[in-house]
């Protein structure tokens, strides 16, 4: 058996074409090195960052027994990658989520830091190395922090990344019924033409008070699905994975209980495997799901050993 309750989704998966830039960007938004995995014979480099201050809400925890990673994958030669956000679209963006945003954005500026969009609604989009887009939310009220000239990078949250999606019923009954997130909030934005539904592990925030822009600011591990309305209405797939060209993101990845039961489980649910558990040497699964996103399944070490082979 599997539980479902201690799933986590564990982090979100990027390439990028210059891991010493990017590190230092990322450093520079406070989040810290995990581990790096070094791997000549694959060709690739691994980088694992969080946040793991004191302050941060996985302080000091295992790597696969926390939310809120970014793996950084660097495969060697690569010259260019893929931010999601021109077509062929997909992929849209990680959001942090900070104290105050005004000093936030200053302080990145000040750094050199390219904005995709300053400050507009309670949030920016900032531009990593490689193009991706970072957008900043704020913890604390926005028209209370426009004086506030300090901002602390241990309170800063990894909250969310984004997808677009062909079409919500389905990806809502995969996301939910599938892998077991719970609805925390959704946005609907009819004027614009499209809604933004949060998930993630945890009790179900459905049917609550959405007033503030940014009810689960303080959250990591959420995923948002953004669903223009008439997607599903087309034929085929509408949007592009990041794992043919051109390149970019590469997946999200959940942590799970017993990751044997759990492979079992989705087995059962018909899910459509890129890579089965017992395939090759690392004891990772890697699934589709409606909008074919990889979604990476790996053990949760807190729970046994992963066990790979290699």
């Amino acid at each position: 058996m599997t539980d479902i309750s201690t799933y986590q989704f564990n982090h979100s998966m990027i390439r990028v074409k210059d891991p010493e830039a990017s590190l230092k960007f990322y450093k520079l938004l406070g989040l810290s090195v995990l581990q790096e995995l070094k791997l000549p014979d694959y060709g690739l480099d691994l980088y694992f960052v969080a946040y793991d201050s004191p302050a941060s809400t996985s302080h000091s925890k295992l790597l696969s027994d926390r939310e809120g990673v970014i793996e950084l994958n660097y495969t060697y030669g690569i010259k260019k990658t893929h931010s999601g956000n021109e077509d062929p679209k997909g992929f849209g963006h990680i959001c942090v989520s900070v104290d105050n945003i005004q000093a936030a954005c200053n302080r990145l500026a000040d750094a050199g830091c390219e904005f995709q969009s300053t400050l507009r609604n309670g949030s920016a989009f900032v531009l990593d190395p490689d193009g991706y887009w970072i957008q900043l939310i704020a913890h604390n009220a926005v028209h209370e922090t426009e004086q506030v000239a300090i901002t602390d990078v241990q309170s800063y949250r990894v909250n969310h990344t984004m997808l677009r999606v062909k079409d919500k019923g389905a990806s809502l009954r995969f996301y939910e019924g599938v892998l077991g997130m719970t609805l925390q909030h959704e946005h609907r934005n009819a004027a614009a033409g499209f809604d933004s539904v949060f998930l993630g592990y945890g009790p179900s925030g459905a049917g609550r008070s959405i007033e503030d822009p940014n009810p689960d600011a303080d959250r990591e591990g959420l995923l948002e699905l953004n669903w223009t309305y008439g997607t599903e209405k087309g034929d085929g797939v509408a949007y592009h994975n990041g794992n043919s060209e051109p390149e970019g993101f590469g997946h999200i990845c959940i942590s799970v209980d017993d990751i044997y039961a759990a492979c079992e489980r989705l087995e059962a649910l018909n899910v459509r495997w890129q890579k089965r558990l017992m395939d090759g040497p690392f004891r990772v699964a890697f699934a589709y799901d409606p909008d074919d996103y990889l979604v990476e399944v790996i053990q949760n070490e807190r729970f046994k050993s992963a066990g790979h082979e290699y």
